[in-house]
């Protein structure tokens, strides 16, 4: 067991459209829905004194999804990007996005720059939001970037280590210590790969739209029992 609060919580937040297709309703009201959860889970994530939250809000995959879905997630991040997170930025914490930026349109693209810009300097923790992304694309793009630093001579093939992948990864993130997915899926879904090395994985039943307070403490209650031993053996 560990008393330890974790550094760095991940959250792959599912089951949105499945909630709503089990009330009759659209899968956009899940979203919107879904919205108003991750509102309320990541204000209460800083007040449990941790410290990086990351979320997969949209990944490289989504686009294959309905125009009609997608076009309502975009028009929702702008929304949720300019007025939900007031609260965020009060607590005095950063906002970064992950992913690719292609595809996304401008006023999208704008809005990301805008909540970026104005939280940039806050330092009482980070909000990493996963939009267009992909694990395998993050590993494949710090390996570019890190193979033209060899190219232009400013980096020796020797000192290319985990340390200098990270780096170039989308945002050089602390490693993930609790992953979280909901709706019962039992996978990871090619999120943050690097980052989830040595992560404690946390599996839900509970449908993103339904999930709360007392469900995140559920999770820390169970990463607080698990025995982390990074590869070594405790005596």
């Amino acid at each position: 067991m560990n008393n330890e609060v974790p550094n760095h919580v991940a959250i792959i937040m599912d089951g949105n459209g499945r909630w709503a297709q089990k009330r009759g309703l659209k899968r956009t009201k899940g979203h919107q829905k879904g919205a108003e959860v991750l509102k309320k889970i990541s204000e209460y994530v800083y007040d449990k004194k941790i410290k990086v939250l990351s979320v997969f809000a949209f990944s490289t995959e989504n686009w294959k999804r309905d125009k009609e879905e997608v076009d309502y997630l975009m028009n929702l991040f702008i929304k949720v990007f300019k007025k939900n997170f007031d609260s965020i930025k009060e607590k005095g914490v950063k906002i970064v996005f992950s992913g690719l930026k292609d595809k996304l349109s401008d006023k999208v693209l704008k809005a990301m720059d805008e909540m970026t810009s104005e939280t940039k300097n806050n330092e009482n923790g980070i909000f990493n939001i996963c939009l267009n992304y992909g694990g395998q694309d993050e590993i494949v793009e710090a390996t570019k970037k890190i193979a033209k630093e060899v190219q232009n001579g400013t980096l020796d093939i020797s000192e290319i280590n985990s340390k200098v992948l990270s780096k170039n990864m989308f945002n050089n993130l602390p490693p993930i210590d609790l992953m979280i997915r909901t709706s019962g899926e039992f996978r990871i879904s090619n999120f943050m790969l690097w980052q989830l090395a040595y992560a404690e994985l946390y599996f839900t039943d509970v449908l993103w739209p339904d999930f709360n307070e007392e469900e995140f403490d559920k999770a820390l209650d169970s990463f607080g029992k698990r025995d982390r031993r990074f590869g070594a053996v405790k005596k």
